[in-house]
């Protein structure tokens, strides 16, 4: 990682380089005409010259006019020369930052549900979205243009000391002043540049936040509040960028100044020399004028440049973080499979979200083949964690838990998850048509599996009573459909994958009595012939399962069928008995 106070990390700038190796033919060609713009350039002031002092002073019209023919084409051929040189590193540019979008959202698709737990949303669309823009600078105006810039500040120099070395001098005594200036330009804009991007992530993380929580911001009267807190976010945004510009106004006019010293310095010795007869000509004097502009010219787009490759390196540094993070990598580290209905055992399991905050405590339990387990308990028991910890979202402390004799860690993690079928209370849509969110994309699943998957389990008729049917758009999150209509969806997305494995986590709360009783007949297929684990609040929706068991933190507390907890009058009996008088 580099720091605020190092001008470039090379490191990071040759990694960013090499996802440019693909299109090699065409970054070389984009650096040939970079290069030939920067020689280009100077022959110009050399040309007119010539002209001042061989067909003005002198009146030769044919030969002026030829002259003024040459200058013109040698305009258009540089014309020509930066067109290709745009095209050329904006498309690389553009086509590196594609590039690394891939691989960034590849490897956010591979993370851990930990890492979600601990990094903001916004941050991470920060980091595949505006971060990977900044890249697309350092090929389009960042490293051709400052290698083409550095090398026609070299040639406009040596043109300059071939015309005349004395007014070179001269004009070279304004440069140290201006390297300070640049110096301390370069180090302070760096900085800033990261206090933008740290505070641009700020305010996405914070819009992004409170755009999905609206609805509690504005059930809480909280409007104002939360206007206040944006206000100071945004305000301190608005001042990471104020800052970034006081810089720029302070080192350009002195560029400029230093420029327009060096002109006066060279006006007034070209001139004395020129008085005095010595051998130096008007044309001479014209041509170091317009070499002076030339000289400052790359070097004040050397700062400018510089700036933009670096804020390309703080915005590749960020997203490198992102990548770079393999801790978080969910590492596929088996390659046996789930090949029939299978027996799920937990021995000794200890796991902790927190260091040092155990949430299960030893827990031991076994579920048969095709069986149903009911897990129950207060609030922070640990039923979801379960769950959590059978698909692998988060790793155990200890103990070991099994899938048919089989460490789940030597399970391959695509197959173990192609065998999982997980519904939530809180069902995640997308906003797409019924059919792509039952099917997710999936080629093995046709239109008509979804259409004979919904007869089969009684949701046909609700779906065609909708507008367009399976070609309804549910809007964002299922926003277009009540709570319980996006359980029945998510049933129906369960049953049409016939994964070995159902696991239902408070999925028939919060709904009314004629959507219970949906759910519940599609439960019952759905669950035929597979290992179920149903976490429920609602204890009379668990009456049919196998086994239950009552978890009290992170223990399980009491554990049998529902007749034999009842029988046992004890935490289970009081749960159910609160919930039915």
């Amino acid at each position: 990682m580099s720091k605020s106070k190092d001008i470039l990390d090379l490191n990071l700038l040759k990694r960013v380089i090499l996802f440019a190796k693909p299109y090699k033919s065409r970054f070389i060609f984009a650096a040939i005409f970079a290069i030939t713009l920067s020689f280009l350039g100077p022959i110009r002031p050399y040309l007119i010259s010539h002209a001042v002092d061989n067909y003005i002073l002198v009146p030769k019209p044919e030969l002026l006019l030829n002259m003024m023919i040459i200058l013109f084409v040698l305009l258009i051929l540089e014309g020509c020369m930066q067109f290709f040189y745009m095209y050329l590193s904006t498309w690389i540019g553009q086509n590196v930052i594609k590039d690394i979008r891939e691989v960034i959202f590849k490897h956010i698709l591979n993370l851990k549900k930990r890492y979600f737990d601990n990094t903001p949303i916004g941050t991470l669309v920060t980091r595949s979205i505006s971060d990977i823009e900044t890249i697309s600078d350092i090929f389009s105006q960042g490293l051709l243009v400052i290698i083409a810039e550095f090398l026609r500040l070299i040639i406009v120099v040596l043109v300059m000391f071939y015309t005349d070395w004395r007014l070179t001098l001269i004009t070279l005594l304004t440069i140290p002043f201006l390297l300070i200036a640049t110096a301390w330009f370069k180090k302070n804009i760096k900085i800033s540049f990261e206090n933008v991007r740290d505070e641009v992530a700020r305010l996405n993380t914070f819009v992004q936040e409170h755009i999905v929580g609206m609805k509690i911001v504005q059930i809480f009267n909280r409007e104002d509040a939360e206007y206040n807190k944006f206000y100071e976010i945004n305000k301190a945004h608005q001042n990471a960028h104020i800052k970034s510009i006081f810089y720029y106004a302070v080192f350009f006019p002195i560029v400029e100044i230093l420029s327009a010293s060096a002109i006066a310095l060279i006006v007034w010795y070209g001139g004395t020399l020129i008085s005095y007869g010595e051998n130096v000509t008007i044309g001479e004097l014209t041509a170091f004028i317009l070499l002076i502009h030339m000289m400052f010219r790359p070097i004040r787009q050397l700062a400018d440049r510089f700036n933009i490759l670096q804020m390309g390196i703080v915005g590749s540094q960020r997203v490198f973080n992102v990548i770079d993070n393999i801790g978080e990598l969910e590492l596929n580290s088996g390659d046996k499979k789930i090949l029939k209905s299978p027996k799920i055992s937990f021995n000794n399991v200890y796991f902790e979200y927190k260091k040092n905050e155990p949430v299960l405590k030893g827990l031991s339990f076994d579920i048969n083949r095709g069986e149903t387990l009911a897990v129950v308990g207060r609030t922070g028991a640990g039923k979801t964690s379960m769950i959590n910890i059978i698909n692998r979202f988060y790793d155990i402390k200890s103990g070991f838990v099994k899938i048919n004799d089989k460490s789940i860690y030597d399970i391959d993690l695509n197959n173990l998850r192609e065998n999982i079928s997980l519904i939530n209370q809180d069902v995640f849509l997308f906003s797409e048509s019924i059919f792509n969110n039952v099917g997710l994309y999936d080629n093995n699943i046709s239109k008509q599996m979804i259409i004979d998957g919904a007869k089969e389990i009684g949701l046909h008729e609700f779906i065609n009573s909708l507008p367009s049917a399976y070609e309804y758009v549910i809007g964002e999150r299922g926003v277009n459909l009540s709570v319980g209509q996006r359980q029945l969806i998510a049933f129906l997305r369960v049953y049409v994958r016939n994964s070995k494995i159902l696991i239902l986590d408070e999925a028939t709360s919060s709904i009314d009595s004629k959507t219970e009783q949906l759910l519940q007949n599609a439960l019952r297929r759905i669950s035929t012939n597979r290992t179920t684990i149903i976490i429920a609040h609602r204890l009379s929706t668990i009456l049919h399962a196998d086994k239950i068991i009552f978890l009290n933190d992170g223990k399980i507390a009491e554990s049998g069928t529902h007749t034999e907890l009842i029988a046992q009058k004890g935490m289970y009996y009081k749960m159910y008995s609160s919930q039915t008088t």
